[in-house]
Parts: C-alpha cells; sequence; structure tokens
C-alpha cells in the first residue's frame, strides 16, 4: 500500500545578517538611464534613489535526505563558525525518531553529519511529524573563563571617552549587553580589531538610528570568533564600510571598520562587548583593556580609552 507523509520543519532564527539595500541611478554615455541594486563600476555620476530596508538571510537550516519513508535530518551551517542547533517536535502522529528530541546538536561551519532518523510507528499507516528549530551563534561556554586581554578598538594615537561601562543604566541592563562598553567617537573614525579570530558577522547594509528602541535590530556590526570561543562584538558601524568579511582572519590591531551611529544609538559611538552562548543565550563577560603602561583595567565610565602601539601588544591579545 502507498504511505503518504506529511512533514513540516519550522525555522527560528537567533541571529541573521542582512541582503542588498541601495537603488542606484546612473546615465550611460547613450543617455541611457540604468537602475541597479550594486554599486556600477562606472565613471559616470551616480545617484542613490531610496535605501532599501535590508532583508533578513537565513545562514542555518534543518533539511532532510533519504527515502520520503525513512527521511535522514541533518544541518547546513553557512556561518564561518559552529552554532547550537535546539530541534523539537511540535506534532507526532504514528511517527518516531532515531533519537530522543528535544535536543541540541553543535554544528561546525557547512554540511553535518546525519543527525537523526524519521519514520512511521505503524508503517502500514500515514505518519505525520512537525519540527521545531532554533540555532544560536557559537559553541555552548557554560562555565567560561578567560585570562585574555583586549587591545583597544582605537588607533594607537587616538583617545576617547567611555560614555557607558559594565552595568550602565541606560542601556546596559540586559545579559547580552551587561559587561559592554561605548566609546564617544565621531561617525568615520577607524574601528581596530582588539583580539585576534575569525570574522562571523559584517553587516554594513542598516543606514537608520535613533534612540527608538525600534532600532535596535538595525546597528550595523561586525563579530568576531576567538579561540577560546568568546566573540567580540562591534556595533553601531557606519553603512557600507565594513573592511572584512565572513570567513575572514584577522590579527588584532587591524582595520576591521568605522564608526557610525546605526541601530538604537543616542549619538555617534563604538559599543564594545564580549559574548559568549551559554544556554542558548548570548551573555556578554567581563574583560580588560591593555592600557599604554601594558597593564590590564577594567573600563570605567567617563575614563578616557587610549590607544597603543603595536610595540604594546603581547600574547594576551593574540
Amino acid at each position: 500500500m502507498k504511505i503518504s507523509l506529511l512533514i513540516f520543519t519550522l525555522l527560528s532564527l537567533c541571529s541573521f545578517n542582512a541582503a542588498a539595500e541601495k537603488l542606484y541611478k546612473y546615465q550611460d554615455q547613450q543617455g541611457i538611464l540604468h537602475f541597479t541594486d550594486k554599486p556600477p563600476k562606472t565613471g559616470q555620476k551616480l545617484e542613490v534613489v531610496r535605501q532599501l530596508k535590508a532583508a533578513p538571510k537565513q545562514l542555518v537550516w534543518l533539511l532532510h535526505s533519504g527515502e520520503e519513508r525513512h527521511p535522514q535530518y541533518y544541518i547546513r551551517n553557512d556561518y564561518a563558525g559552529p552554532v547550537e542547533v535546539e530541534v523539537t517536535i511540535t506534532q507526532r502522529d504514528n511517527a518516531r525518531t532515531t533519537q530522543e528530541l528535544p535536543r541540541r546538536f553543535i554544528i561546525g561551519p557547512g554540511k553535518s553529519d546525519t543527525l537523526f532518523g524519521a519514520g512511521g510507528i505503524n508503517e502500514r499507516q500515514p505518519w505525520r511529524l512537525s519540527l521545531h528549530y532554533r540555532y544560536m551563534i557559537g559553541s555552548p561556554l557554560s562555565h567560561y573563563s578567560s585570562t585574555a586581554s583586549y587591545l583597544p578598538p582605537i588607533a594607537p594615537d587616538a583617545a576617547f571617552q567611555i560614555s557607558q561601562a559594565f552595568g550602565g543604566s541606560f542601556s546596559h541592563n540586559d545579559e547580552q549587553n551587561k559587561y559592554a562598553v561605548d566609546i564617544v567617537m565621531p561617525v568615520g573614525t577607524p574601528v581596530y580589531a582588539a583580539r585576534s579570530g575569525i570574522v562571523l558577522e559584517a553587516e554594513d547594509d542598516f543606514y537608520k538610528g535613533g534612540a527608538n528602541k525600534a532600532y535596535g535590530s538595525e546597528a550595523n556590526h561586525i563579530r568576531i570568533l576567538h579561540d577560546d570561543g568568546s566573540m567580540a562584538v562591534y556595533a553601531h558601524l557606519e553603512l557600507e564600510t565594513a573592511q572584512v568579511h565572513p570567513g575572514l582572519t584577522v590579527a588584532a590591531g587591524q582595520l576591521i571598520g568605522y564608526s557610525g551611529n546605526t541601530g538604537f544609538s543616542t549619538g555617534p559611538h563604538l559599543h564594545f562587548a564580549v559574548q559568549i552562548n551559554k544556554g542558548m543565550e548570548l551573555v556578554s563577560v567581563p574583560f580588560t583593556f591593555i592600557n599604554q603602561a601594558g597593564q590590564t583595567e577594567e573600563p570605567v565610565a567617563h575614563a578616557w580609552l587610549r590607544g597603543i602601539a603595536s610595540s604594546q601588544l603581547s600574547s594576551a591579545v593574540e
């Protein structure tokens, strides 16, 4: 007899990138008008007709292969680093899985091996299985501890004031930002990697910013994965000025982008935090900067943060 199957896959994203967002207009030498969403290679004068809203870009999928009667499930991860994926069953009818669900899987970049299979309990009857999955960027670090200190993410000859430090009352009162610093600096100020690592995200498509919390998810940012599993986040960056791309290995002190005023922001500044994946949530952790004397110190609100020369770098930020 023919067996009919209904398999549904539901997605919940915990992180995203965005797609193209500008529409350009230019006139060629023959006088013909052209419109494109990518900066054209032309010597003709360009006009930005409008700024398009950046759209979410999916980077993690729960997929299946094999026979329709006995599908095998796996994850495709397009990040340059690991993700943690939780798969749960939302509905089942005469269905079984070869692994008990819910279950969390740690998936490296690329395609995973088969994680589990599914099929009918009674093979003579139709079966239905609905799955839901969510993911968090980074490997889980439930007991994180680090001895690394960080290079100030500014030029060696620069000095900028810290407007908000750990536990700042304005916006550093949630787990993702509890141990973050805001460094006041003009739009277009060079931003440097505070520690070496691999670029996981380089979002520079957003162009809006302001004190409205509706802009909270529209901050241009760069996320760099360190060798101990922690991740540095550099946020509120300027539109289309990222100097790195996902998958690139960067060194401490390398130029990565330029400061801006995008997202939930009351003025131009750089938001810097070190985060880990803890229990499928992004959690910020304390860190120290290296000062000009080569010593480490915790950032303090209203203090001046001064850049240091490469000759003052140590293995602490490598």
